[in-house]
C-alpha cells in the first residue's frame, strides 16, 4: 500500500503527483508571442513511491519529464515520467527499493550493486539536447533518451561506448560559436572516487576529444563554465567517502574545514596544464558564465559562504545554518604564481542558485543575468509545509552586471517560481531582448502555470494554466525545430 503521511513535507500542492498527462489547446491569458515556436522541456522531482528513509534529499525522487509546445500562439502540454530501470524495478516491486541518494549500501538487496551505482540514476535534473537528440539527464549515471515529441523512453546512451565514465553531468555546456558541447562526469571510476572524465562532442553528437584527472578531494561538482578557451570546474566544501557510505549515510555531508577549489582546464588540451586554485569553505551549486580576457579568466555564479543543503549534515555535528547565495564573481589570474582566486560580491541581494543568462554569450562577456527570488516586500497568503511563515521565491529578478540595477516580476501573492529560461525575441536580436519562460505553482488554485515575461520590461505577456499540479521543477531548456525534430 503506498503512504506518503510520513513525509511531512509531502502534503497539499506539495503532494506527489504520480501521472502522466496531455492538454491539447491549454488555457492561456494574454497573448502568446509570435516569435515563440519551439518546446519549453523541463525535468522535475516527482516520487512514485516514498523514500525508504524519513530524511532522504527530494535529489533522490522519480525523473518526470514534461514539454510546453508553443506554435502559432497555441500551446499544448504533455508530462510523463522517465522510464528508468530503477523507475521499472520499482513498479514491478509496487514498492521503494532504494535507499539514501547515491548509496547502493542502502538499497534492498534485490537491487544492491554496489559496483554500478550508475544504475540507481533517477534521470531527474536537466533536458538536454545533442546532436539532435533530447535526453533526460542527473549526475550520478548515464543519460536517457527521450521522444522529443511523445517523451517516450527509448534507450540509457553511453555514446557507442565512447563515454568512460559510470556518470554524466546534468549540466554540459554549449559553445555557442563552434557548436561543440564540453560535458563531464566525476565520480567517474565509482563511488567516491577522485576522478574526472571531460569530454568534447561535435555538432553531430560525435565525442570529439577528451582526457582525465583527479580532484583535489571528492565533491558535488555539479555544474561547470566554459570560455573560449578553458573549462572552469568549481568545487565546494561537501565531502564523502567509502567509510562515510558503508556506515549507511546520505552520501554528502558538510566539512566545514574544507576549502572550496576551482580546476581551470585548457579546452582540447592536455590533462597536465591543469591549473589549480583554491578559495574559502564556499557552497556552490550552479554557475552563470565565464569568459577569458587575456590570461585572466572570469566567472559569474551564485555562491554561497556556507551550507545551503538542509538535508546534507555537517560531518562534525554542527547545527545546520542555511547561507544564502548571492550573485559574485571569481578572477583567476593564470600569470599569477598565487593560487588564490578573487572574489567579488556583484549583487547582495538573497537569491538561488538557479541563474540563467541568453545562452548566445555563454563564453564571452555577458550584462544580464536572471534568476528567482524572495521579495519580502510583497505579500504572501499561502502556506509552505516546512514553515508556514517562510516567504517562498516569489519573483524573477534581471541583474544589470553594467549599470548595477536590477528591474524584477511578481508571479502573484500566492504563487512559487521555478528557474526562468531565456528565449531571443530573434536570433539576431541584442543581448537579453526576449522572452522569459518561468512556470509557478499557484498555491490558492492549486494548478501550474506557465508565464510568459518580456525580459526587458520584466512584465507578463501570457500565462498558460493547466488544470492541475506539477511536480517541482528542477531545470528548463527551449528548442526549436533547429535542434529537435519537432512535430
Amino acid at each position: 500500500m503506498v503512504d506518503f503521511s510520513r513525509m511531512p513535507h509531502a502534503v497539499g500542492y506539495f503532494s506527489p503527483a504520480r501521472f502522466g498527462a496531455e492538454v491539447l489547446d491549454c488555457e492561456v491569458t494574454g497573448a502568446i508571442p509570435a516569435e515563440l515556436d519551439g518546446a519549453f522541456y523541463r525535468m522535475h522531482v516527482d516520487w512514485l513511491y516514498p523514500p525508504k528513509f524519513d530524511d532522504e534529499a527530494s535529489l533522490s525522487a522519480d525523473g518526470y519529464v514534461s514539454l510546453f509546445r508553443f506554435k502559432r500562439g497555441i500551446v499544448d502540454y504533455r508530462g510523463r515520467y522517465v522510464r528508468t530501470d530503477r523507475f521499472a524495478r520499482q513498479v514491478a516491486a509496487r514498492r521503494q527499493l532504494y535507499g539514501y541518494y547515491r548509496n547502493p549500501y542502502t538499497d534492498d538487496p534485490e537491487v544492491r550493486n554496489i559496483g554500478a551505482p550508475g544504475e540507481r540514476t533517477t534521470a531527474n535534473t536537466t533536458p538536454v539536447i545533442l546532436g539532435g537528440k533530447l535526453y533526460a539527464t542527473k549526475e550520478d549515471g548515464l543519460p536517457y533518451q527521450l521522444d522529443p515529441n511523445t517523451l517516450e523512453t527509448l534507450r540509457q546512451e553511453d555514446f557507442g561506448g565512447r563515454w568512460q565514465s559510470q556518470t554524466f553531468t546534468a549540466h554540459p555546456k554549449l559553445d555557442p560559436r563552434t557548436g561543440e558541447l564540453v560535458a563531464f562526469g566525476y565520480e567517474a571510476s565509482g563511488l567516491a572516487a577522485r576522478d574526472v572524465f571531460l569530454c568534447t562532442f561535435d555538432r553531430t553528437g560525435a565525442i570529439e576529444s577528451s582526457m582525465r584527472f583527479e580532484v583535489p578531494y571528492t565533491t558535488m561538482l555539479h555544474d561547470i563554465a566554459i570560455t573560449e578557451r578553458h573549462v572552469v570546474i568549481p568545487g565546494s566544501s561537501l565531502v564523502t567517502s567509502l567509510e562515510r557510505l558503508r556506515e549507511g549515510k546520505i552520501h554528502w555531508g558538510w566539512d566545514r574545514t574544507r576549502e572550496s577549489y576551482y580546476a581551470i582546464v585548457p579546452r582540447g588540451g592536455d590533462a597536465r596544464a591543469i591549473r589549480w586554485f583554491r578559495g574559502p569553505e564556499r557552497s556552490i551549486v550552479h554557475t552563470a558564465n565565464a569568459w577569458s580576457e587575456g590570461n585572466k579568466v572570469y566567472l559569474d555564479l551564485p555562491m554561497a559562504d556556507g551550507n545551503t543543503w538542509p538535508f546534507f549534515p555537517d560531518i562534525h555535528g554542527g547545527a545546520f545554518a542555511m547561507h544564502a547565495n548571492t550573485i559574485r564573481r571569481l578572477t583567476f589570474d593564470l600569470d599569477s604564481g598565487d593560487d588564490r582566486c578573487r572574489e567579488q560580491v556583484l549583487f547582495d541581494r538573497e537569491v538561488t542558485s538557479f541563474t540563467r543568462i541568453d545562452d548566445r554569450f555563454l563564453t564571452r562577456p555577458h550584462r544580464y543575468v536572471y534568476v528567482q527570488f524572495a521579495d519580502r516586500s510583497r505579500p504572501f497568503r499561502g502556506s509552505l509545509p516546512e514553515d508556514p511563515r517562510a516567504q517562498p521565491n516569489n519573483s524573477l529578478a534581471r541583474f544589470d552586471l553594467r549599470t548595477g540595477s536590477m528591474s524584477s516580476f511578481f508571479a502573484g501573492d500566492a504563487h512559487i517560481l521555478q528557474e526562468p529560461c531565456f528565449i531571443p525575441r530573434s536570433p539576431g536580436s541584442p543581448e537579453g531582448d526576449g522572452y522569459l519562460l518561468a512556470t509557478v505553482h499557484n498555491l490558492a488554485a492549486m494548478r501550474a502555470e506557465l508565464a510568459v515575461v518580456d525580459a526587458v520590461s520584466m512584465t507578463e505577456l501570457a500565462r498558460v494554466i493547466l488544470p492541475f499540479r506539477n511536480p517541482s521543477q528542477v531545470h528548463g531548456t527551449w528548442a526549436t525545430e533547429r535542434d529537435l525534430p519537432l512535430a
